[in-house]
């Protein structure tokens, strides 16, 4: 397993997140849990729900294995990204010219007043899926010569310029606070491109792009372009679970109280940060390296890289999750509770994060599983477990929202994590995961992460006593 690779890669998450969370920390004082936070992150809600889809999930994972069995790789990859590049074009152009429509889509609960205001929001974020997916081709490019840092570590250009609009409007009223972010969300993704285009030439892969455009016309890839679109097809079911129940859950929250859809989106970020800097940077260094193995006929080395890669997200997920529960109040009233962000909706946002919590480790492990499904071009398949854990969380969102609110939207996310971990593993094999747990480390888990709870649990009385 490539264990530097992958420190290397968490290492560009973490300061992309930590800048993150310096965003959100500005922006919590800035707008609080308001009306005005509320249409922001509806607005950029849905460019980043095609992102993750269409974008870093779908595609990313579609195209490695197609591009690595490609016979004329600059040809394909060209061919590719100026098929999508132009209906993501074109997608945008709809959205500026209709985005009401779009944004009531996301936000049912709202009344078309507030449709209204938020809808040029939604115009100018929409642009943002553009010029990631062009983040992310790059990317992909770049992951396939296992380069990973210049993307782990591009996402904090993205946060820089927002942290910059956030310093510079942090006075002015909501509303402009509110249209400055949008922007610097466009400047972030443009500084993005740079930064990969950049790196890019370093590698000299600029060269294969230009040779594919040069020879588009005489070689043939129609069978390989085809191949792609079988993977990417239900690759994009596959991908799609956590963002289209999330998506679900904002338009869900729209009918609760205000400030719900603020403390799905703080909590989530906090969320996030150990499942990109532990799992998310895991699997995708292991990507194109279980998908060469498995290419070549080497299960065995693809099967050693799993099971070390296994124990380490258990080991540094379970104990994030457990801190993350035991120490949610902590956590929330040291990064947000200032400014407009008061100890009221601390507590509200507390019981988000600990009911994210709970799906942490599933779906850490989930991502690390069906990896290997992707690299073996059974797309379909993860298709097929994507499907009965988004009908698991959507039922749970439907049943819980009332009774527990936001934090009955999170667990019901989190439960379809365990459903998702569960029938992705069935379909892997559990004779690899029986394999797997067949080792002392597993004594180590079940005796360490006990120890760990109760120390956890001691430091949060502890903390709280002092806040208090």
């Amino acid at each position: 397993m490539r264990l530097r690779s992958i420190f290397t890669n968490s290492f560009g998450i973490l300061l992309s997140r930590v800048t993150g969370l310096g965003r959100d920390v500005l922006m919590a004082s800035a707008l609080g849990a308001s009306v005005w936070s509320d249409m922001f992150f509806v607005a950029f809600k849905l460019p980043n729900l095609f992102r993750r889809i269409f974008a870093e999930g779908a595609f990313t994972q579609a195209f490695m294995p197609s591009f690595i069995a490609s016979k004329h790789k600059g040809v394909f990859a060209t061919s590719i990204f100026l098929r999508f590049l132009l209906f993501l074009v074109s997608f945008s152009l709809i959205i500026t010219i209709f985005p009401e429509p779009m944004t009531k889509l996301l936000a049912w609960g709202w009344s078309w007043e507030q449709i209204d205001q938020t809808a040029p929001l939604t115009a100018i974020n929409f642009w943002y899926l553009d010029l990631i997916f062009i983040v992310t081709f790059l990317a992909t490019l770049l992951q396939y010569k296992e380069h990973f840092a210049t993307t782990a570590m591009s996402t904090a250009l993205l946060n820089i310029s927002m942290i910059t609009a956030l310093w510079i409007f942090m006075k002015h009223d909501p509303k402009t606070v509110a249209y400055a972010l949008s922007f610097a969300v466009l400047i972030g993704g443009v500084l993005q491109i740079v930064a990969h285009l950049i790196t890019l030439h370093r590698f000299k892969l600029d060269r294969l792009l230009i040779g594919g455009w040069k020879y588009r016309k005489v070689k043939d890839v129609k069978e390989e372009e085809k191949h792609f679109k079988s993977l990417f097809l239900p690759g994009i079911l596959g991908n799609s679970t956590p963002q289209i129940s999330a998506f679900v859950d904002t338009i869900l929250a729209t009918f609760l109280a205000t400030g719900s859809v603020s403390f799905l989106f703080y909590a989530n970020r906090i969320f996030q940060l150990p499942l990109a800097i532990i799992a998310i940077a895991t699997a995708t260094v292991l990507f194109p390296t279980v998908s060469k193995a498995l290419k070549n006929n080497q299960e065995e080395k693809a099967y050693e890289n799993l099971t070390q890669a296994f124990w380490l997200l258990a080991f540094l997920l379970g104990a994030a999750m457990i801190g993350g529960i035991l120490l949610a109040e902590p956590i929330i009233w040291l990064l947000f509770e200032r400014g407009k962000f008061t100890h009221v909706e601390t507590l509200q946002t507390m019981e988000v994060l600990r009911m994210y919590m709970v799906g942490l480790l599933p779906f850490g492990l989930a991502k690390l599983f069906s990896l290997f499904l992707y690299a073996s071009h059974r797309h379909r398949k993860a298709a097929k477990v994507a499907v009965y854990s988004l009908l698991t969380s959507v039922s749970f969102s439907l049943m819980l929202m009332h009774p527990l609110g936001a934090a009955g939207l999170a667990l019901a996310g989190s439960i379809g994590g365990w459903v998702f971990f569960g029938f992705t593993v069935k379909e892997v094999g559990f004779g690899i995961l029986k394999r797997i747990l067949l080792n002392k480390r597993s004594i180590y888990f079940l005796v360490g992460m006990p120890i760990f709870a109760v120390a956890m649990y001691l430091l949060n009385g502890w903390i709280v006593g002092l806040i208090r």
